[in-house]
């Protein structure tokens, strides 16, 4: 025998009302039915539910531990109902996005916050990867959108330009370099050089702005990076909103390369055709583009 769960809405009743003649009128049932709904559940558990010595139906301590779980099947199964009604509005189940760390998270968790505001039933998970990582993770975790800085175009791909990023070639003040004007590639090669790890295991994506030198840390986040250019263990480049407070106070200063100190990028917000965006992954898309575009 299964449980009837509405059973456990006929003992809320129950001991809401304290009498079964009470509870019949009030669910609209026989008291017959009622006292035999109850008496039903108890033999299939082997437990006494109520205390049928006294004036009103009161629980029996057993029957209270029961009625509580009851209670909370109950709340499940209108949670479940809740979101089957959402997901046949059009909201998915899960949204992943993968994201580049050179990318600002400010506006990404304003979105993520507004998203919030909208008590949606999707499931959101982002994941943070580095140069190659963010598509190798994108393909292989089937995500919905990345966030990137660079990727392996395709004819499935859906790319959304966001405002522009710039990065800055930055080195401590101590640091020779700081000292140094007009510096050549063959001057930078001279020095240890720190640099982001591509977090891809097939590491496919060259970073085209590494100078070549045989000095090179590697480093698994741009927070461990700051912390080693501070630190004076090296150059290199540097998202400019990382180090904004850095610059202003002369923390870290640009390193004069003759072949250019800054440089521009535009990163991409990327959905695939082979895997169409939900209702949950469109208005997340929407929220991203104006968040940066404040943020710009």
């Amino acid at each position: 025998m299964r449980i009837d769960v509405d059973t456990f809405k006929v003992l809320q009743v129950l001991v809401e009302e304290g009498s079964f003649s009470k509870a019949s009128e009030r669910l609209h049932k026989a008291q017959s039915a009622v006292s035999y709904q109850v008496k039903k559940l108890e033999q299939h558990l082997g437990v006494t539910l109520f205390n049928r010595d006294k004036y009103r139906a009161e629980l029996t301590p057993e029957g209270k531990v029961i009625l509580l779980e009851g209670q909370r099947l109950l709340q499940h199964l209108a949670n479940i109902e809740h979101l089957a009604s959402r997901f046949s509005e059009g909201w998915e189940p899960k949204l992943e996005l993968v994201i580049d760390g050179a990318l600002p998270m400010e506006p990404i968790m304003t979105a993520l916050k507004r998203m919030s505001e909208y008590n949606i039933p999707t499931k959101i998970q982002l994941n943070m990867e580095f140069l190659g990582g963010v598509q190798h993770r994108f393909e292989r975790d089937k995500a919905d959108l990345m966030l990137v800085k660079d990727y392996r175009s395709g004819p499935h791909y859906l790319a959304k330009a966001l405002p522009n990023i710039t990065s800055i070639l930055v080195a401590a003040p101590q640091h020779p370099l700081a000292a140094m004007t007009d510096i050549s590639l063959v001057d930078l090669q001279q020095h240890v050089e720190l640099t982001i790890e591509d977090s891809s295991p097939e590491q496919n994506i060259k970073d085209e702005l590494q100078f070549g030198g045989d000095k090179v840390f590697y480093l698994s986040g741009f927070i461990m990076k700051k912390n080693a250019l501070l630190k004076g263990l090296g150059f290199g480049w540097m998202p400019d909103f990382l180090i904004a407070d850095e610059l202003t106070q002369s923390q870290l200063v640009k390193v004069d390369f003759i072949g250019g100190h800054q440089f521009s990028f535009t990163p991409q917000l990327v959905s695939t055709l082979e895997r169409p965006l939900g209702r949950a992954g469109q208005l997340f898309t929407e929220l991203i583009i104006e968040e940066f575009a404040k943020t710009h």
